[in-house]
């Protein structure tokens, strides 16, 4: 069977925590190389010049998602990946990055909890398709922006072991 399974599951131990701690953002053509073997990218290098940008991110604030869509008919599968972050603080400077990022197909690194690496829209890069602004109402209100970053992949995401090229 050429998709034989491999392996068994085994309960581990609770170390895992959820959230992100940051993501990192590029223009999808700007990626040179990206080499995935076994579900981890080994290399990562960027066109000449081009470089990830990093955004912390506020703690317990942001996370991402990836949903099995299969059609037993048609023989497909693809994962819909979904990345929400939050950025505190209605700025001047932000506000233009986000313009940015909305005219771009992305690639995303996001850094979990766990000090994990994952590289989201590897294939076919993530959009923004939502979220928005609020100044917040009272004073312990968040003023600030929400962004939801989607995409659809061949495969679930992949770990990033190899170095990030960043700012």
């Amino acid at each position: 069977m050429p998709c034989a399974l491999t392996q068994s599951y085994t309960l581990d131990c609770k170390d895992s925590v959820g959230g992100l701690k940051a993501v990192y953002f590029a223009p999808y053509e700007d990626l040179a190389t990206v080499t995935i073997a076994a579900g981890v990218v080994t290399t990562l290098t960027m066109d000449a010049t081009k470089v990830f940008y990093k955004y912390d991110l506020v703690k317990e604030s942001s996370n991402f998602a990836e949903a099995v869509n299969t059609n037993v008919q048609n023989g497909t599968i693809f994962y819909a990946q979904t990345l929400e972050i939050i950025l505190n603080k209605l700025q001047v400077n932000t506000r233009n990055e986000i313009v940015l990022l909305g005219k771009n197909r992305l690639a995303v690194i996001a850094t979990d909890n766990n000090g994990e690496n994952w590289f989201l829209g590897v294939g076919n890069g993530l959009d923004l398709t939502g979220g928005g602004s609020a100044s917040g109402t009272a004073f312990g209100d968040r003023s600030g922006y929400t962004l939801t970053f989607t995409g659809n992949e061949k495969e679930l995401c992949p770990k990033v072991t190899a170095v990030i090229p960043i700012t």
